[in-house]
């Protein structure tokens, strides 16, 4: 899924709010959590890491996701959780 293909989704799904994407991360994208108030994007933790490490070490990778992905918060940014890997 590419960021039009998350944004025309997102509208669908809420198409009243704004819903918060990482930038580079949408290979990751798994849905939307209608539950929260508002709406907000998931994102698989493994396939973040993994996008990461395609430009840094194992070890960087982590330490950047968990500091400045998932590290990231506020109202109606994103949530992780941890998924099977491929």
């Amino acid at each position: 899924m590419d960021r039009d293909d998350i944004d025309n989704f997102a509208d669908a799904v809420a198409p009243d709010e704004d819903i918060v994407v990482p930038d580079g991360m949408d290979e990751a994208f798994l849905g939307i959590s209608t539950e929260e108030e508002p709406p907000r994007a998931i994102y698989s933790i493994e396939k973040c890491i993994s996008i990461l490490r395609k430009d840094m070490s194992a070890d960087e990778a982590d330490e950047y996701f968990w500091f400045n992905v998932a590290g990231a918060k506020g109202e109606g940014y994103p949530l992780y959780i941890s998924t099977p890997e491929d």
